[in-house]
């Protein structure tokens, strides 16, 4: 059999039996494809079943350089067809680690080799499995800095599944890390690792490397990953390998905008929709039969323990702190008294659970209104009543912190909507998900020369008040942003006509007059000086109201969209001020 597999494996690479297929790349935060990973694939009939067996054979019989080189050009004649600029994806390359560098590839993988295919450095990722045990890592890092310097890009593949683990993540400090389909296998389900990928989002955080889930295969994974705050991702459910380079379906990106708009991940973290198990651990549990002496030992061998969870059938019962199981123990008598009886005896059992999908802001209300003698015991978080895992009021603080500094740099101070960044992301996804939308530009007229009679203050509270409305009125699945002064925008999931807004407007043109003088409300207008430095009447304070929607228009991109919205805006303001004039 081994005969026939050799010959089989020179067979392959003799008469170039390879082709390429692509898979795209995409974030999980606005549905944009970042790249696609070129997948190599056997093409004649052959007592080699699988890309796999394939390179592991070409490494057992030495002739993994030039199944790889074959690999490799086969992938860049692929792309020729979609990279020509001004295509600027990424283009994954699984590359051996000790192949890449070996002399031979490190004179053949050129920018010069690069430029017949027309594709720029800047375009290529190597993709460095984990899987590989890389014998010369002085070289290796050696040829990664060349490569570097040259504009190309890192990736480790298949982190979490490979021998070399954290270790080659730090020597490397690569762009990305490609999460192993295991470890992403079931993630909605699993604790562990759910638990895991939760981490290397954190260390993602920190060390600015982009992670890219693999595998995905399901919409409960998917969505999983997504509220996680995993960059980017590819998997069948995305969209399977293939020759031919499509579109990402509508049906994703309807599913990443709908993650998004409840959770509020486009790059805003908005407390009122971050649910508790975001920041839950599984820690440890013990059964209510075990022995109170026996938890005691527990917490001495642990110090960093700073309780456990009483649980039977998956079940919480109760908790115990080792501060209050210390004090129980404690005295002349304590030990002796208590060191048989069972934990369920001297266990916690009004402690404070809540359900994973619990709002952190719910559960932070919940632990501060606690007695002060619990009030910093661990809170214990279900899924349908069983337990799943702890937060700590320290983690509970930090990431509420957190939360609410990044909530301060994205939002407008004055309202507390998303401002411009988010408007921009938001205006982006509806072009790019073909979906049925309308956006509304919402401003308020005459509101300079409202401040300059009332002042500034009086102002924010006109800002606030149409602010207000907006959140009121419009359905929470919509969005609302702040563009900056008196200007805002709303987006609605589905057609609505002008005529939708109606209510907002004679909601706000009513309440507005409560902020004049009874002077200036009877005559139906201000007096003040204008730009030119000339005394004019101004029409009270009223609000235009705009609407576009993809049924009526199709924009190309952003910039179209917007002006469009604009000028649509300032036509109508002009034709309400006509109409004021010509009284």
């Amino acid at each position: 059999m081994s005969d026939e597999r050799r010959e089989a494996l020179e067979y392959i690479i003799e008469n170039k039996q390879i082709r390429t297929v692509f898979q795209p790349i995409i974030s999980l935060k606005d549905g944009s494809v970042l790249g696609h990973e070129a997948l190599s694939r056997i093409t004649c009939e052959s007592e080699i079943e699988n890309p796999e067996m394939l390179f592991s054979l070409a490494g057992e019989y030495n002739r993994l350089w030039e199944l790889e080189q074959l690999c490799r050009t086969k992938a860049l004649e692929a792309a020729f067809k979609f990279m020509i600029p001004p295509y600027n994806k990424m283009l994954f390359i699984n590359v051996n680690p000790n192949i890449m560098h070996d002399e031979n590839f490190i004179k053949g993988f050129t920018r010069e080799f690069l430029m017949q295919y027309q594709i720029e450095p800047q375009n290529i990722i190597f993709e460095i499995t984990e899987r590989n045990v890389i014998l010369d890592m002085s070289g290796f890092l050696s040829t990664i800095d060349h490569y570097r310097s040259q504009n190309y890009k890192i990736a480790i593949d298949d982190a979490g599944a490979g021998y070399s683990g954290l270790n080659l993540i730090s020597d490397v400090n690569p762009n990305y890390i490609k999460l192993d389909m295991k470890l992403i296998r079931g993630i909605d389900s699993d604790n562990l690792k759910y638990a895991l990928v939760k981490g290397m989002v954190e260390l993602s955080k920190a060390s600015n490397i982009s992670l890219i889930a693999e595998g995905i295969e399901t919409f409960d994974e998917f969505t999983t990953l997504a509220k996680l705050g995993v960059q980017f991702g590819q998997g069948y459910y995305i969209q399977k390998p293939s020759t031919e380079i499509y579109e990402i379906k509508n049906e994703i990106l309807q599913v990443i905008l709908t993650i998004n708009a409840t959770y509020n991940q486009l790059h805003i973290s908005n407390i009122t929709y971050a649910d508790i198990r975001n920041i839950c651990s599984y820690t440890g549990i013990v059964s209510p039969n075990v022995s109170s002496d026996y938890v005691y030992t527990i917490f001495k061998q642990n110090p960093n323990f700073f309780g456990l969870c009483i649980v039977e059938d998956e079940i919480p019962l109760g908790i115990i702190t080792y501060e209050k199981l210390a004090l129980k123990m404690s005295g002349h008598y304590g030990f002796s008294l208590y060191q048989n009886k069972p934990v369920s005896e001297l266990m916690d059992k009004n402690f404070l659970y809540v359900d994973h999908q619990t709002p952190i802001s719910t559960v932070s209300y919940l632990a501060m209104s606690r007695p002060l003698d619990s009030l910093y015991d661990f809170i214990v978080v279900t899924d349908n009543g069983k337990y799943i895992g702890t937060v700590t009021i320290k983690d509970l603080l930090q990431k509420t912190t957190e939360i609410e500094v990044d909530n301060a740099k994205h939002q407008n101070p004055l309202s507390g909507l998303p401002g411009n960044m988010i408007v921009e992301q938001r205006l982006n996804l509806c072009l790019k998900c073909n979906m049925e939308y309308s956006v509304a530009y919402i401003d308020i007229d005459n509101f300079k020369a409202f401040n300059d009679v009332y002042g500034f203050e009086c102002g924010d509270l006109v800002i606030k008040l149409l602010a207000n409305i907006l959140k009121e009125v419009i359905p929470k699945e919509n969005f609302i942003g702040h563009i900056g002064g008196d200007d805002f925008i709303v987006v609605m999931n589905g057609i609505v006509a002008e005529d939708y807004f109606d209510a907002i407007i004679e909601q706000f043109e009513s309440n507005v007059l409560l902020f004049y003088n009874p002077i200036d409300v009877q005559n139906g207008y201000i007096t003040t000086v204008n730009r030119r430095g000339v005394t004019e009447q101004f029409p009270l304070t009223t609000l235009t109201s705009v609407v576009v929607n993809n049924f009526s228009y199709e924009f190309r991109d952003v910039y179209e969209f917007t002006e469009f919205l604009a000028k649509k805006k300032r036509d109508t303001k002009q034709k309400k001020l006509a109409m004021f004039l010509n009284k």
